[in-house]
């Protein structure tokens, strides 16, 4: 069954990328707080050490100058991000890009503010530039290959950079870190980051697509079928490439009513009286399961279920039998266990063509089936109650009854049908 994302699912898409992002920025800005506190009180606590570093000294002031603005913009356009979501909008791409590259230079403004004061090599080769890294890594969380690989080049280009207008590069130099191989492959690997984490952006994003898509399935399914659908019926709908057809197919339907149930709920309460029939429902439902049928529709305090239907089954009349004879044996359990909530029902079965496909409007579609098979069902179920009998079924699946041990009753006259119908009646 070919399923898309629909405009919810691709709406759902779209908030979980903001939302992603909304946790990025919240990160960084917790991850330069503690930056910011750390460079600070080294600078306070620790003079010796840094003016052993800094050829003369570092101001107080300079960890906050530095970093200072970029947690202010972090804050800022964490801000905007959220009015937009509130406002159901979204973060247009090109200021995911310009904001990917103001982010992703703090490193560098550190390295720029850093080697006027300190030697260049100590610099490059300390830890400011892994900083980058910390920016790659979040990028993944943007859910977006291109905007991870633009995070990596922008790390390259500025460690790149920046190495050029520090040191004087050569390619013969006498010390490897002043060569141009050796900060180009720093770059290069910065670029590999980028890559790798795009690639791990992309299988994120392409897992919670999948995941959307699975749930639109599942709840089209849930939609046509019912509440409930079997797992097995769910996964070979799921697997069919197209929407089911409308079409004439033979079907074997089953009714079930629960007789005298109305009378029942004056003695119950609300509570009661839906609780109760959660529970059968839940053991009947099970029963069909079991049995290769889905339960079609609930109707109060009965229920309709369809054997060969939406996918043939050349076993339909055999399996529709086991199964109504299961939940006599069933409910009869049931009332040994339950005296005070004992339930009586009647079943009608009967097998033919029947037409097939959904039916509804745009915005509620149901997969029902139509046709004299699905009344001839209802009226044997209806007849049960007359004959005092719990299960009837036609004399199409006679070949089945009496192998189970049925009673022919013979042909007996059937509301709204001109001539009589030979039925056949199980326990």
């Amino acid at each position: 069954m070919a399923t898309t994302l629909s405009g919810d699912y691709a709406d759902a898409l779209r908030r979980e990328i903001m939302r992603s992002e909304r946790q990025r920025m919240r990160t960084l800005a917790v991850i330069l707080a503690a930056l910011l506190m750390v460079t600070t009180a080294m600078v306070y606590l620790f003079p010796n050490v840094v003016r052993q570093l800094f050829r003369d000294g570092v101001p107080p002031w300079l960890p906050v100058a530095t970093v200072g603005p970029f947690i202010l913009y972090e804050l800022g356009a964490l801000q905007v991000l959220e009015w937009r979501s509130a406002h159901g909008l979204d973060f247009p791409r090109y200021a995911r890009f310009l904001n990917a590259l103001i982010e992703t230079s703090l490193p560098g403004v550190i390295i720029f503010a850093l080697g006027k004061r300190m030697e260049a090599h100590t610099v490059l080769g300390a830890w400011p530039p892994l900083l980058f890294f910390i920016f790659i890594l979040l990028s993944t969380l943007r859910l977006d290959f291109a905007l991870s690989l633009w995070t990596g080049a922008v790390a390259a280009v500025e460690q790149m950079a920046l190495a050029a207008w520090l040191l004087p590069l050569s390619l013969l130099a006498e010390k490897a870190n002043e060569t141009w191989e050796y900060h180009l492959g720093r770059s290069l690997v910065l670029l590999l980051a980028g890559l790798v984490a795009g690639l791990v952006a992309r299988t994120l994003r392409r897992q919670f697509e999948a995941s959307m898509t699975a749930v639109a399935a599942r709840d089209r399914v849930t939609n046509l079928f019912g509440q409930h659908v079997s797992p097995a019926v769910v996964d070979r709908l799921l697997a069919t490439p197209t929407d089911l057809p409308s079409e004439t197919r033979r079907v074997c339907v089953l009714f079930l009513d629960i007789r005298g149930f109305t009378a029942q709920t004056r003695l119950r309460t609300a509570p009661q009286t839906v609780a109760l029939l959660n529970d059968f429902f839940a053991e009947m439902v099970e029963i069909v399961d079991r049995h290769n049928g889905i339960v079609n529709k609930f109707l109060g305090d009965g229920f309709l279920a369809l054997f060969g239907a939406p996918f043939d089954d050349p076993d339909a009349a055999e399996d529709a039998i086991a199964s109504a004879q299961a939940m006599l044996a069933a409910i009869d359990r049931w009332n040994a266990a339950r005296p005070a909530q004992a339930l009586k029902v009647g079943i009608g079965i009967h097998i033919g063509d029947t037409v097939t496909g959904t039916v509804g409007s745009a915005l509620r579609k149901e997969y029902t089936v139509i046709g004299d098979t699905v009344n001839l069902a209802a009226r044997l179920e209806q007849l049960t109650k007359e004959l005092g009998a719990r299960l009837l079924v036609s004399d199409a699946l006679g070949e089945v009854a009496r192998q189970s041990g049925g009673r022919d009753l013979g042909p007996l006259a059937i509301r709204g049908y001109d001539e009589k119908v030979r039925v056949w009646q199980l326990a």
